[in-house]
C-alpha cells in the first residue's frame, strides 16, 4: 500500500513544526546568554567569598550581589582586580576550568573570585587616613571612626601606625578582619607592580574597582543587605585636592 499525499503533507509538516521549534528555542537560548552577558558586563554579577578577610561581614563561600552602575564611595565594601601582587594563596578564588568559566562569563555561574579581591573601601583621593588616635581609633580627614558594627570582634583598627594622603585615581582599602587581612596597610612600603616609588602598590586604582557589593544572597541564612555604616557620614571631604603621588608616613599621627 502507497501512501497518500496527506499522510506525506502531514509528516512533513510535523518535521518542519519541530524545526522551526528548534530554531526557536536555541534563538531564545542564545538570546539569554547574551543579555545575561551584557548584565554580567555592565550591571553586575554574583562573586564567591574566597578568603576570611572580611569576617564577619562576610564568611568564606558567601554568594555576594556587586553591581556596576553606581560610583563608590567611602564605606562600600568593593570588589576589585589585584592591583598588583596582593594575591595570597587564602585570598584568590580558585580557576575553573574552561567551560566553568564560560559559564560564568555569560552569568550562568557566580564568579570564582579568581584575581579578584573584596575590601571596604577608607579612602577616596584625596583623603587624609591615619590610625590610631588617642583612643586607638581609625580617622579619615581628623574624623575617628567608629567600627564596632563591621570590625571583627576582638580586633583593632590596625596593629600599625601610618598616615597616608591617597592619591587621585585611587582608593585606600581595609578588610573588616584586620589581622587577616593583606589590605593596603600590608603594602605602604612596596613598590607598584610597574615599579615606581614605595607605597605606589597600597592603593586600588578606580579603573580596577569592578562595583560594590549590595547583598549577600547565598546561603540563604546569611541572606543581608551590606550597607554604608552610618559613622562613613560624619567624614568630612578632603581638605586639598588629590595629589598625584601619595603622601605616606608610618609614624602615628599626632595625639
Amino acid at each position: 500500500m502507497t501512501e497518500t499525499p496527506t499522510a506525506t503533507k502531514e509528516k512533513s509538516s510535523h518535521r518542519s513544526g519541530l524545526a522551526a521549534a528548534a530554531r526557536e528555542f536555541v534563538l531564545i537560548v542564545v538570546g539569554a546568554l547574551i543579555v545575561s552577558s551584557i548584565l554580567r558586563a555592565f550591571v553586575g554579577q554574583m562573586f564567591i567569598i574566597p578568603s576570611e578577610s572580611m569576617q564577619n561581614t562576610l564568611l568564606v563561600g558567601d554568594r555576594v550581589v556587586v553591581e556596576k552602575i553606581t560610583d563608590v564611595e567611602r564605606g562600600d565594601v568593593i570588589v576589585f582586580e589585584d592591583p598588583g601582587g596582593w594575591l595570597g594563596i587564602g585570598e584568590s578564588g580558585q580557576k575553573r576550568g574552561s567551560l566553568g568559566r564560560f559559564f560564568e562569563v555569560v552569568g550562568l555561574l557566580p564568579d570564582s573570585s579568581h584575581g579578584h579581591l573584596i575590601k571596604r573601601l577608607i579612602g577616596m583621593p584625596g583623603d587624609k587616613v591615619a590610625c590610631c588616635d588617642e583612643k586607638g581609633r581609625l580617622t579619615v580627614n581628623g574624623q575617628p571612626l567608629d567600627e564596632t558594627s563591621y570590625l571583627f570582634p576582638g580586633d583593632a583598627p590596625s596593629a600599625m601606625e601610618f598616615q597616608v594622603v591617597v592619591p587621585a585615581g585611587k582608593v585606600f582599602v581595609m578588610g573588616d578582619h584586620r589581622s587577616e587581612s593583606g589590605d593596603s596597610r600590608v603594602h605602604l612600603s612596596d613598590v607598584g607592580p610597574d615599579g615606581g616609588d614605595p607605597g605606589d602598590a597600597a592603593f586600588v586604582p578606580m579603573d580596577k574597582v569592578t562595583g560594590r557589593a549590595i547583598l549577600v544572597v547565598w546561603p540563604a541564612s546569611n541572606f543581608s543587605k551590606l550597607n554604608v555604616p552610618d559613622t562613613f557620614k560624619s567624614v568630612p571631604a578632603a581638605a586639598s585636592p588629590p595629589p598625584a603621588k601619595p603622601s605616606i608616613s608610618l609614624t602615628p599621627p599626632p595625639k
